[in-house]
């Protein structure tokens, strides 16, 4: 069974968003403010957290961002009022694996989080297959602990930064565009919105590349998108 949290002040929301979320056979946790809702995603395992961004006592974006640099990396479904685009990037950047903007359709709520449920049951088949780890020069990607090695030290990525980074090393010279990897690595068509990539490729090489301005692994087709170093 399906564990979620909703982090949510709006009572008519969070008792809508339940009933359909039970009807997805999850169990689920309702919490109105934000300090108490960061206490008990912190100490309960999740496989999703529904969060609201205008929450009393800690909002949204911060609550996120918290728990993303405490290694908590279980799917985040951002809710929110506003509409402003710098909001919906903000979300995604802070960590949050998808936005839905109020007011949304039921059917488009319930869509997103099946879709976050087949990338968890994906990630779940992946660390069966046989080929656990993927290797170039000095970086190592263990896929089965979603561990990144380089030079023998322990990276610190974002979830974003290493399926990013996983989904390119695993397809050696091919170039995906922009709205590809927001597809392939968020699970939705965030159209509109591809400098969240460039973000976070820069970000990654950043971690991962002796220069960033000259990277050796994340390589960039220009006026197309990005690719992974072909052996």
């Amino acid at each position: 069974m399906r564990e979620v949290i909703i982090i949510e002040d709006d009572q008519a929301i969070a008792e809508l968003i339940e009933i359909h979320l039970r009807d997805l056979g999850c169990k689920v946790k309702w919490i109105a403010d934000g300090r108490e809702g960061y206490r008990y995603a912190y100490t309960h395992p999740f496989d999703l957290l529904v969060l609201d961004i205008n929450l009393p006592g800690l909002n949204g974006l911060d609550l996120c961002r918290k728990l993303r640099d405490e290694k908590i990396k279980s799917p985040i479904l951002m809710l929110t009022a506003r509409t402003e685009e710098i909001d919906k990037v903000l979300g995604l950047e802070t960590g949050a694996d998808d936005y839905v903007t109020k007011p949304f359709g039921i059917r488009e709520f319930v869509a997103r989080v099946k879709a976050i449920f087949r990338r968890l049951d994906l990630q779940g088949e992946a660390e069966k297959d046989e080929m656990s780890e993927v290797t170039f020069r000095d970086l190592v990607i263990d896929r089965r602990k979603r561990k990144v090695m380089l030079n023998g030290e322990r990276l610190d990525l974002t979830p974003k930064e290493y399926e990013l980074l996983f989904l390119l090393a695993s397809n050696p010279g091919k170039t995906y565009d922009r709205k590809e990897l927001l597809q392939l690595v968020w699970g939705y068509d965030f159209s509109g919105y591809e400098h969240t990539v460039n973000s976070h490729i820069n970000r990654l090489r950043a971690k991962i590349e002796k220069d960033p301005n000259s990277p050796e692994y994340v390589l960039t087709t220009w006026g197309v998108g990005y690719r992974f170093l072909d052996q």
